[in-house]
């Protein structure tokens, strides 16, 4: 849930952001019914609070040859902080970890990966194996079909 501090327009501006951030300053103020100054100060009183954590290119996997997407499970065997810091210091350095989770059940943490294809996951698994000597299962499913996708938070007006 939104803190209180947030008004219509303050979310309006966040999902129209969502949708493109490459809008001008005047086509943002004219979606929300304010002139350039006001509109602008929100903008800045979001960024500043921490709102929007950053204005990115989404990148088309496909067209980059990123074609395989897998999910890795992964259980330890050491729950120290110091095995907890040091694991994630090497999963922040792997390009191809796209998502990261510490979860709560069966497994301890999930991984979504992309790459190229099967042979660079293996590239990629060995080299997880070889960084993190700690591991203890890792357990992978692989995509066969994206059918949603989006990095567009369920921001009510």
């Amino acid at each position: 849930m939104l803190p209180i501090t947030l008004d219509k327009k303050d979310r309006l501006l966040l999902n129209i952001l969502q949708k493109d951030c490459t809008l001008s300053l005047q086509v943002l103020a004219e979606e929300v019914c304010l002139t350039t100054t006001p509109c602008w100060k929100r903008l800045k009183r979001l960024d500043d609070e921490g709102y929007i954590r950053g204005r990115v290119a989404l990148l088309n996997s496909d067209k980059l040859g990123l074609d395989l997407t897998a999910f890795v499970l992964i259980k330890t065997h050491q729950h120290t902080y110091d095995g907890f810091d040091q694991f994630v210091s090497t999963i922040h350095i792997m390009p191809e970890v796209m998502g990261f989770y510490r979860m709560a059940g069966e497994y301890d943490y999930l991984l979504r990966v992309q790459v190229a294809d099967m042979k660079s996951y293996d590239r990629f698994y060995k080299n997880l194996l070889h960084s993190v000597p700690t591991l203890l299962d890792v357990t992978s499913s692989f995509a066969m079909e994206e059918i949603k996708y989006t990095t567009a938070l369920p921001v009510c007006p």
